[in-house]
């Protein structure tokens, strides 16, 4: 019973169900029916059969004649080859053939022999006359079709005929026949027409014969009564102006903008604006300021209120216009100019007030569709505003507008932004600082389309920033931005972990640059790292690619040579020796650009044997890529100072020779064995065949020699720092103590010398304070001098000998019997013995000092050659730097 029960429940047989299945097997039988209906009959079949023993002309006449339209369609597209392989004869058979089919053909067809009758006369097949001859009153006569795409292509395939035609078939054969077209009796497509071909012949005709046949029809047009006519014909007045000439365009061009400003169709008024913006370089201060300034100003007004449609137009040619009225505005116009475009930077916003623009009516989609598109042509327009109001006034007049752009809630708004940086950062020059928050923040915006703008020019714009906008050549860097370079890490971060990875890989190709702009520390603990995980871990080639050869670069730059070993056993022993086989094939990706970007002995030192012992590879690949690497490995080689090398390299591809198993990596070891015995290794010497590559080698040695000497000069500049450092702090320690002591004996003396009888009939306990008092200074002193004397005394024998007789018999050398008192009747004063020795002791002093300040002399003059010398070889660091870094 159970399985009985366990059937019903999974198949239900009733009614309803059953229905629902007929229902799907019907499906499946219309799904099936177009299936059938594709099959071609044995007639269908038989009429489309061709004789393979015709020719190509006599196939293309049969088909054309008797066969369907889409093998007419064929023979028409082949058009441009059949005139390359027999001219004549398509001429004679095929061209009247066509002829007679276009008329009836449909649209693809229409569309097929308009653009191969373009490329018959851009390929030169055939003389222009036979052109003209043959093709032209084909063109002529589909030029009205019915079909708007039909018509268009044909028309374009016209306008370029007359860029190649002669006058006088122009004259003939097209504007003749103009003249009864562009008549209001003709139809609306004959008319519009006839605009686009007037405006390509005014630059064929002289000024006369354009004055005197063309421009009447132009008058005539621009007057039309369809708006599409006076929109079009208004659209072909700039091309009009430059073939008449600047007179004829301020007496007849500028009254006909005029007049179609202020037209009452809105499409017509925007043509008019945007002609009138392109001619601005045509008209003169006078008509700048009595004709076309009113009419902006009243464009402008009309924008906010009652003309809405021009808006998007008027703030894309915004930078353009006040650029060209610039020399005719008066100041206020000129604020006025500046406070309209600063609106319409922020136009559909929310105010500070926290309302909409609008507060009555809410915005509709189609609105804010275009207030976005505003602010987007706002932020194209940014770098011709700064012109305007020139870029030593950006921090006062728009950075208050730059900031909002970049912190704008849409996407396109930023990214126009992020595409224009660039341009505003160049403009700024050495005020570039002040946006360099506004980078951060796009670095971290959200959407990735804004930071794969931006970093289009990233390495121009953090040179900027890191010389201050002066130009190359200086070791400045991002030290004044510190919250930069976690930007840029984030931004890598950021990408990385996006599906967008050719944006990865872009960011990774342009961080190549930052060994320009921020110094080998911090390339080393922020970013040299990331690039090797990035090769280990990622799982796109090109990405991996774009990090391998950025990590080299910043190898090639680094100034620490353990930290350069270091990097370069990581890459051996994870890479080359790794347990993948795919972190072995980016290790030799790795050695491909090394062999790249630096010298050949470096290669050879590091990398050589590293990449030879991959033939012993177990996984093919890996030996199929070692094996197509193998002429460029020897090409690192010269004899005969890498001759065990060579030896290395022969060995290792007659094991290849021999031993291989894998047929396809023997195959490809045959190849490169011939590519090898090709090759010429090179000589240590320079030769002629090689002047260039050798040129460049030595070159980049000198940049890797240049690298270890800088380092080896700074070390050494830091420990005579230190010990300069360690022997000022002794100096002021003995000076201090000294000064302690001297001020001391001052206070000392007065009280121990008295000039009257009084003085012998003292306590015996103030004389007992007294001398152990000056007892102790006298310790204090004498042990003072001698402790500097010992630490002195490795610097010169001479300066120890003069300090060492100071210290003998000098001021702090005293005896008991100094400070006693010589009893007396008389009223003399106490003498001392040390009172005849204080002025020899400050002339030894004076000597000790002078010994000193010779030696301090002696160490100055070194630390300034070594500073010359750290100085040369930095300026010779950065201009190799700056030149391979452009090959790099």
């Amino acid at each position: 019973m159970h399985p009985i029960i366990i059937f019903s429940y999974k198949m239900d047989f009733s009614q309803n169900n059953l229905f629902g299945y007929i229902e799907d097997l019907q499906e499946l039988t219309i799904i099936e029916r177009p299936v059938r209906r594709s099959l071609k009959t044995p007639e269908e079949i038989e009429r489309l059969t061709v004789d393979e023993e015709l020719n190509d002309i006599e196939r293309a006449v049969y088909l054309l004649s008797s066969g369907q339209d889409i093998q007419g369609t064929s023979v028409v597209a082949s058009l441009p080859v059949l005139m390359r392989q027999n001219p004549a004869e398509t001429l004679r058979r095929v061209l009247p053939k066509v002829r007679e089919v276009l008329p009836v053909a449909g649209v693809e067809m229409q569309l097929t022999a308009a653009v191969s009758l373009l490329t018959i006369l851009q390929e030169e097949s055939i003389s222009i006359h036979t052109y003209s001859h043959s093709f032209l009153p084909i063109i002529l006569q589909n030029l009205e079709h019915r079909d708007a795409g039909v018509s268009n292509a044909w028309l374009e395939t016209l306008l370029a005929a007359i860029e190649a035609l002669p006058k006088e078939t122009i004259r003939h054969e097209i504007l003749n026949p103009l003249v009864s077209k562009a008549q209001l009796s003709q139809t609306l497509q004959s008319r519009l027409v006839s605009c686009k071909i007037l405006g390509k012949l005014a630059n064929k005709f002289e000024a006369h014969i354009v004055k005197r046949e063309i421009l009447p029809l132009v008058k005539s047009l621009c007057q039309d009564v369809e708006y599409e006519v006076r929109s079009c014909m208004c659209r072909q007045l700039e091309l009009i102006s430059q073939g008449i000439g600047t007179e004829l365009t301020k007496n007849v061009v500028l009254p006909e903008l005029v007049e179609l400003a202020r037209d009452e169709s809105s499409s017509v008024r925007l043509a008019a604006f945007e002609t009138l913006v392109n001619l601005l370089e045509m008209f003169d201060a006078d008509d700048r300021s009595q004709t076309v300034l009113p009419l902006v100003k009243s464009f402008c007004e009309k924008s906010f209120k009652a003309d809405e449609s021009i808006l998007v137009s008027l703030s894309y040619h915004l930078g353009k216009l006040c650029n060209g009225l610039y020399g005719i505005f008066t100041p206020e116009q000129h604020l006025r100019f500046l406070e309209f475009y600063k609106k319409l930077c922020t136009l559909g916003l929310e105010q500070e007030n926290g309302h909409n623009d609008n507060q009555v009516q809410l915005q509709t989609l189609e609105q804010e569709k275009k207030y976005i598109s505003v602010r987007k042509n706002c932020a194209y327009n940014l770098p011709a505003m700064m012109v305007f109001v020139d870029p030593k006034n950006f921090n006062l007049e728009l950075y208050s507008t730059f900031f909002c752009l970049c912190h704008d809630p849409e996407v396109p708004v930023r990214h126009t932004v992020a595409i224009g940086f660039y341009e505003v950062a160049k403009l700024l020059n050495t005020d570039v600082y002040v946006i360099h928050k506004e980078l951060v923040a796009l670095l971290q915006d959200e959407s990735l389309e804004v930071l794969d703008a931006l970093i289009g020019h990233l390495p121009e714009i953090l040179e900027l920033l890191s010389t201050g906008g002066e130009g190359g050549g200086s070791d400045s860097k991002l030290l004044n931005f510190p919250e930069l370079i976690p930007a840029l890490t984030r931004a890598e971060q950021r990408a990385a972990t996006s599906l967008k990875w050719r944006t990865h890989e872009k960011l990774l190709q342009k961080y190549a640059c930052l060994p320009h702009v921020i110094s080998s520390d911090q390339i080393y603990y922020r970013f040299l790292h990331r690039m090797l995980t990035i090769i280990m871990t990622n799982n796109v080639l090109p990405v991996q690619k774009a990090a391998a050869r950025t990590l080299c670069v910043y190898l090639r730059y680094n100034r620490k040579q353990e930290q350069r070993h270091e990097v370069i056993q990581k890459l051996i022993e994870q890479l080359g020796q790794g347990k993948s086989y795919w972190n072995r094939l980016r290790f030799l990706d790795t050695c491909e650009f090394i062999i790249e970007l630096f010298s050949k002995s470096f290669f050879c030192e590091y990398f050589f044997l590293p990449v030879l012992e991959l033939t012993h590879d177990p996984v093919a690949n890996v030996r199929m890529k070692l094996c197509y690497l193998l002429p460029k490995v020897k090409s690192t080689l010269k004899v005969p100072t890498n001759k065990h090398l060579m030896q290395q390299l022969e060995m290792c591809v007659r094991k290849l020779l021999c031993e291989e198993k894998d047929k396809d990596v023997l195959s490809i070891v045959k190849k490169m064995v011939l590519e090898l015995d090709r090759m010429e290794t090179s000589l240590d010497a320079f030769q002629k065949r090689f002047y260039e590559n050798d040129l460049l080698d030595q070159q980049k040695e000198r940049e890797e020699q240049l690298l270890f000497e800088l380092e080896q000069l700074e070390k050494e500049k830091q420990q005579n720092e230190g010990r300069s450092t360690s022997m000022s702090d002794k100096m002021y320690e003995k000076k201090r103590r000294d000064s302690k002591t001297a001020a001391t004996l001052a206070k000392t003396i007065p009280m121990s010398v008295s000039g009257n009888s009084s003085a012998a009939s003292s306590s015996k306990e103030v004389k007992k304070s007294k001398l152990v008092r000056s007892q102790s200074f006298s310790s204090q002193a004498l042990h003072s001098k001698y402790s500097n004397i010992d630490k002195c005394a490795s610097k010169s024998s001479s300066g120890y000998s003069s300090v060492s007789s100071v210290g003998k018999g000098s001021m702090f050398s005293f005896t008991d019997d100094s400070f006693r008192t010589r009893p007396s009747n008389s009223s003399g004063a106490t003498t001392f013995s040390s009172t005849s020795s204080l002025p020899s002791s400050s002339r030894n002093t004076n000597n000790s000092v002078d010994h000193k300040s010779n030696g301090s002399k002696e160490s100055h003059s070194r630390k300034e050659k070594q500073e010359v010398q750290l100085l040369e070889l930095r300026k010779e660091w950065i201009y190799t730097k700056d030149r391979w870094g452009q090959h790099g």
